[in-house]
């Protein structure tokens, strides 16, 4: 060939490669622009290079190979929305990486992900997909795939995993995926140095076989069902940073040989059913981290620990004994320990703050002794010191009183002894100051109406004594002030009513003289008001009449006069006991309070004129209502001298009113145990009338007749004993008075206030349903306690409640899920639909176990920009109601998952169980 042939031939074989590669470029502008013409809607800033007439390695967040072509898209945290195009972006045949994480993308994700074949790191993580995640087996050049937290349901493509063996990074966790064994298809993955499968519904045993991927770095089972004990094999992994298995049923021992692991920093198995000594632990000379909270843990901790340069120790709720090592945190910047529950003795450990850095100093419930060492007062980083529950004694080094961060100080329980030093004043972040059953003395100082944060002065059974500072009202945040068992005297100071938010005073078994003050009464709060044991005189002010409170006692003091008519009621019939000064017109026990009382003269004369009208009131109704009786004497069942009225309230009005008005036409609601009717009132008052039922099915008929129509019965049912009983003695803003209970042979009647906007009942299940706020999910938890329908097993913590009764925090945690379900779905917590036997907890599970997507319980009033929102909550509801109540979060968490899981920012729900105390 010569060699101007030879030009010729190369110079068409380059135009070829020209045009080829030319068109190819060219070919690769319509899949980005569809791509943003799908995602443009959310955030059209990101796309304003996007543009025909640029160049798309110029594209923003494209990144091109050295040929030019698109190998790169780089998106995350962009604020996207919508659903991706895989069909277009797959024809971007040169493209590596897709990287998408931390955006609002939903919708599925479609099969043509398939023909992505030139993908080596997939990240889709962080947004609200529905659906299942499709077929990855065509993906073999994938190095890296993160689903973490995006939203996807149903089966995970395990069995695809085995042709992903180039894979380094894996990580699909915290998705509600149906449940799975462990997927030994991660054995193949011999490349793997990253393993995140927390909070992905796998359980059974974790088998052995992770010891062969010996490049492992670090391993995350959390939150899942595994149970048995942690493999073997484990201990073969020379590269293990980081071991985190906490939050599954894990049984037996720490693997023998854990001491292999000498590049391990972090270590967290807590929250399983693991037991035995943590001896192992002394060869990890590089770990920084321990977390074995809420195991069975027992013997001491070794003293090697205290050389290490451990950043925190977390290990409450085990059974450890012996001393902490004295060196603890004295070679690092440690931030916090909470050693609380257990059975430790000894010195608190002196040198954990020695750089400065540590935040919490948690050793609540042990047998530690000696007094907090002199090096904490230095320690301005402390934002809390929980020491309660343990036998140290001595003076409290007067800086703590003072640290700049310090929100709780409690020191309860223990043998304290000195003075509350003046600095507290210095204390600006204090919220929490219990200082209860301690031996502290002297006075309270002036200063700590300085200490503008707090919300909780707990002083209980100490020495103190002097005066309570008079400018206590300073306090505006101050919720509970409990004095009581101590030696403080002289007056009440009258600007304690200042104290806006209070709700709690006890100031019991003190020396306290002078009158009560008649500023107490404005608080709007106030629920509980204990001044008992005092040396109190002078009348009780009117002004505690507009209180409504659950507690009162005024007993064993020097007070007189009269007793005001409000608070002269059968639940308050003993709170003024050992005081014979006092008199009323209503309590037996007390001498009736004669003319001669003390009560201004004009008074007397506006009562005497209001009695009289009251009595020619009543006179004439009376007279109404018999010849009104005779009339209908044939028509009614009634028995009218055989009624029973209790009052628990100052009442205007007659138990025939109430009877007379317990009607079909009236009826405003029914349940479980009975109906509830709406009676108004000749003065324009309506109260509710609650008719408690009895287990006779007669009693639950459909009644027709317009007549008084209550039924026959033999009995009184337990609930109406227990509800009488219960609130008959509370008196609190967010419950309703319960005026009188009336009854006889024939009926039992409690009469309540009357509540025109309905209940969180009728909010969820009634004509009066509305659209819930969901920018900010704010239940009244209280409400719970007001929806006992036909299942009280259901909201009270499901079947550990059907077998025991007992009513704890995970039940209440329980309760409060079901009623997020109600919120979330529409659905009542007992429906046909859902089958025999079974409930709203049940039903949601069993969506979530199937292919059906979550997305189509929620209730379809919630409107598409909201459904988001309403899937985290859906998601929280879903922990709380956990069968296994250990497995609940405590309801402080589930706060702050609620206030994490803000609007329009649609991510799931990551429980942290490393939770702050």
């Amino acid at each position: 060939m010569s060699a101007d042939q030879f030009f010729r031939r190369g110079l068409l074989v380059f135009l070829v490669f020209f045009s080829l590669t030319s068109f190819s470029k060219s070919d690769e502008l319509q899949p980005l622009l569809e791509f943003k013409s799908a995602l443009q809607k959310s955030n059209p800033n990101v796309f304003s290079s996007w543009m025909p007439g640029n160049s798309t390695c110029s594209f923003s967040g494209i990144v091109c190979n050295s040929n030019g072509f698109v190998a790169e898209i780089n998106l995350p945290h962009q604020n996207l929305s919508g659903v991706l195009p895989f069909d277009s972006i797959c024809k971007l045949q040169a493209l590596e990486k897709l990287s998408l994480g931390y955006n609002f993308l939903h919708g599925s994700i479609s099969e043509d992900l398939k023909n992505c074949t030139s993908l080596q790191q997939l990240d889709l993580g962080w947004n609200s997909f529905s659906g299942v995640v499709p077929d990855l087996s065509s993906l073999g050049k994938l190095k890296l795939l993160s689903l973490n937290n995006s939203g996807f349901s149903g089966q995970f493509p395990w069995k695809s995993l085995e042709n992903l063996t180039s894979l380094t990074f894996l990580s699909i966790g915290d998705i509600v995926f149906e449940k799975s064994p462990f997927p030994v298809e991660v054995f193949k993955l011999e490349k793997l140095y990253w393993l995140y499968l927390s909070n992905c519904s796998l359980e059974g045993r974790i088998p052995a076989g992770l010891g062969n991927l010996t490049l492992l770095e670090n391993i995350e089972l959390s939150w899942n069902q595994f149970s048995g004990e942690i493999p073997g094999d484990i201990v073969k992994l020379k590269n293990l940073r980081q071991l985190e298995l906490y939050t599954n049923f894990l049984t037996g021992t720490l693997p023998a040989g854990l001491r292999n692991l000498t590049s391990l920093l972090n270590l967290d198995v807590a929250n399983n059913s693991l037991h035995g000594n943590i001896s192992e632990l002394r060869f990890m000379t590089n770990i920084t981290s321990i977390h074995l909270y809420e195991n069975q843990f027992t013997g001491e901790i070794p003293e090697e620990l205290g050389e290490f340069k451990l950043v925190d120790l977390s290990i409450h709720r085990n059974k450890f004994t012996g001393p902490l090592p004295q060196k603890l945190g004295s070679s690092s910047d440690f931030l916090y320990i909470d050693a609380a529950e257990n059975f430790f003795t000894g010195p608190i450990p002196p040198d954990m703050c020695k750089n400065g850095k540590m935040t919490k100093l948690l050793l609540l419930q042990n047998g530690f002794t000696g007094g907090i060492p002199e090096n904490y007062a230095n320690c301005s980083s402390l934002n809390r010191i929980r020491v309660n529950n343990n036998s140290l004694s001595g003076v409290v080094p007067a800086g703590i009183w003072s640290l700049p961060n310090l929100s709780i100080i409690d020191l309860a329980m223990n043998n304290f002894e000195g003075p509350l030093s003046s600095n507290i004043g210095e204390a600006k972040s204090l919220a929490q100051l219990n200082l209860a059953n301690n031996r502290f003395s002297g006075e309270l100082p002036l200063t700590i109406s300085e200490a503008s944060s707090l919300v909780s002065v707990q002083l209980s059974s100490n020495q103190f004594s002097g005066q309570i500072p008079a400018t206590i009202g300073g306090l505006k945040k101050l919720n509970s002030f409990d004095l009581d068992g101590n030696m403080f005297s002289g007056f009440i100071p009258e600007s304690l009513g200042s104290c806006v938010s209070l709700s709690d005073i006890n100031l019991f078994g003190n020396s306290l003289s002078g009158i009560i003050p008649a500023s107490l009464g404005y608080l709007p709060t106030l629920n509980s008001f204990n001044l008992s044991n005092n040396k109190l005189s002078g009348q009780i002010p009117n002004s505690l009449s507009s209180l409504r409170l659950s507690l009162l006692d005024l007993s064993n003091n020097q007070l007189t006069g009269p007793i005001p008519a409000s608070l002269s009621i059968e639940a308050f019939q003993t709170s003024f006991d050992g005081n014979p000064g006092l008199c009323s017109q209503n309590l037996e026990h007390f001498r009736r309070c004669s003319s001669g009382s003390s009560t201004p003269s004009h008074v007397r004369t506006l009562i005497l004129c209001f009695t009289a009208g009251a009595l020619i009131l009543f006179a004439s109704l009376a007279c109404f209502l018999c010849v009104k009786l005779r009339r209908n004497n044939l028509e009614s069942s009634l028995k009218p001298n055989s009624w029973d009225m209790k009052l628990y309230r100052l009442l205007s009005f007659t138990e025939k009113e109430i009877i007379d008005a317990i009607k079909t036409e009236n009826v405003i609601g029914k349940g479980g145990s009975g109906n509830v009717y709406k009676v108004a009132l000749a003065d324009g008052k309506e109260l509710a009338v609650k008719h408690i039922w009895i287990s006779d099915s007669g009693d639950r008929k459909n009644y027709q007749s317009s007549s008084a129509m209550l039924t026959k019965r033999n009995f009184r049912s337990a609930e109406y004993e227990a509800e009488v009983a219960t609130l008959s003695s509370v008196r609190h803003v967010n419950v309703v008075d319960l005026y009188c209970s009336i009854t006889s042979e024939d009926s039992n009647l409690l009469v309540y206030e009357y509540l025109p906007n309905g209940s969180l009942w009728d909010r969820l299940h009634t004509c009066k349903k509305i659209e819930m706020g969901w920018e900010k999910p704010n239940i009244d938890y209280i409400s719970v306690y007001h929806m006992k329908t036909n299942c009280f097993p259901c909201y009270f913590g499901g079947e550990e409640y059907a077998y025991t009764y007992k009513v704890n925090e995970k039940s209440d945690v329980y309760s409060f899920g079901v009623v997020l379900m109600e919120l979330v779905t529409g659905k009542r917590p007992i429906e046909p639909e859902f089958g025999e036997n079974k409930d709203i907890v049940w039903w949601v599970q069993s969506k979530m176990n199937s292919k059906e997507s979550l997305f189509g319980l929620v209730d379809s009033i919630i409107s598409e920009a909201l459904k988001e929102d309403a899937m985290k909550v859906l998601r929280i509801a879903i922990h709380c109601t956990a069968k296994i109540p250990i497995l609940r979060p405590s309801m402080r968490i589930v706060v702050q998952m609620l206030e994490e899981a803000e609007p329009h920012k649609l991510t799931d729900i990551v429980i942290n169980k490393k939770m702050p105390r």
